[in-house]
């Protein structure tokens, strides 16, 4: 079984979400990058099957974005810092629009993720991503702890970033 054929049967078909979603952005010529577990996927040693797809657009190609992806046959529903979006597949997928993330797609790389060519976030901006994730007080425990691992796996196959981190992160971290 392909990373393409595992991905899609764990999505249930995400695997033409997906590729829709970055047909669509990069027709449109729109800065993009996945963040996330995505770009975790990418720059840590091993993967990890997630459903969900967050992404970013530079600032003033949010309306844009969400136009072309409705027209590619997406759901949207807005909400404070995000433009979530539903396709045919158990696959979440999310616009974030927080001024935090308007300069990821800008440093992005091109990546192949479980055998899909599309654009990432750096190494440097996919650990922060995940930093201010796990900082967020609203966040579910259940995420706070996945971003963590998260935080460990790019840690531990990127060992240079472990100076990045602050000290409250590195205790946590080498306690685990």
């Amino acid at each position: 079984m392909t990373p393409k054929q595992f991905f899609d049967w764990q999505t249930a078909g995400g695997t033409d979400d997906v590729m829709r979603l970055v047909d669509c952005l990069e027709r449109a010529d729109i800065s993009w990058c996945a963040i996330g577990g995505v770009a975790v996927n990418h720059w840590a040693a091993e993967t990890m099957v997630t459903q969900d797809v967050d992404f970013v657009v530079a600032a003033e190609s949010v309306d844009y974005a969400t136009k072309i992806l409705e027209e590619a046959g997406f759901k949207s529903e807005r909400f404070q810092w995000s433009v979530n979006f539903r396709g045919r597949s158990r696959i979440s997928i999310q616009l974030s629009t927080e001024d935090f993330y308007k300069d990821f797609p800008n440093r992005s790389v091109p990546a192949d993720i479980h055998g899909i060519l599309m654009r990432v976030a750096s190494l440097d901006d996919t650990l922060h991503g995940k930093i201010k994730a796990w900082r967020d007080e609203e966040r579910r425990q259940s995420k706070k702890l996945k971003d963590l691992s998260d935080i460990a796996r790019l840690v531990e196959s990127h060992p240079h970033l472990w100076e990045m981190l602050d000290s409250d992160l590195k205790e946590i971290i080498q306690k685990q």
